[in-house]
């Protein structure tokens, strides 16, 4: 199985990378995950004008990486808890997650994903949902895979 997870952000060095890092580690027994960080010129130019131009951008960046079976992070998203999250990403072969920028996704993206979730009702800088993200994607790997983590 593989796994990717798009964010729109700049890329940084700090203490959650090395959280992120060690899920992805514990995950490579059940999956191969990667997190891929994109902050293009196109984004930012975007981000100086407004929300309808951001999300547009966010949009045209995606876009191309729709294969597979695709996830949305989006606040209006399905609340989901651990056992439905594993259930989404069982039995598929590639699985994309979608953390949107600072205005979030156009409506078209979103209809364009398999499934759109949300991880909290709480707000949450990009770097925590990643690992929120991380954390329950090893969780889930665990619960498929009937390790004990997870209890």
């Amino acid at each position: 199985m593989k796994i990717n997870i798009y964010a729109i952000l700049k890329p940084t060095a700090d203490n959650f990378d090395q959280i992120i890092k060690e899920f992805i580690k514990m995950s490579s027994k059940y999956a191969k995950v990667e997190v891929h960080y994109i902050f293009n010129k196109n984004i930012a130019k975007a981000q100086t004008i407004g929300e309808k131009e951001s999300q547009l951008a966010y949009s045209q960046t995606y876009e191309p990486l729709l294969k597979g079976y695709n996830i949305a992070l989006d606040v209006l998203g399905k609340r989901v808890d651990t056992y439905a999250f594993s259930s989404l990403i069982d039995n598929k072969n590639e699985v994309n997650f979608f953390i949107g920028g600072a205005y979030g996704f156009q409506r078209e993206f979103l209809n364009k994903c398999d499934s759109v979730i949300s991880l909290s009702d709480l707000t949450m800088a990009h770097k925590v949902a990643n690992v929120v993200l991380t954390e329950q994607i090893f969780r889930s790997l665990c619960i498929q895979n009937n390790h004990p983590y997870h209890k």
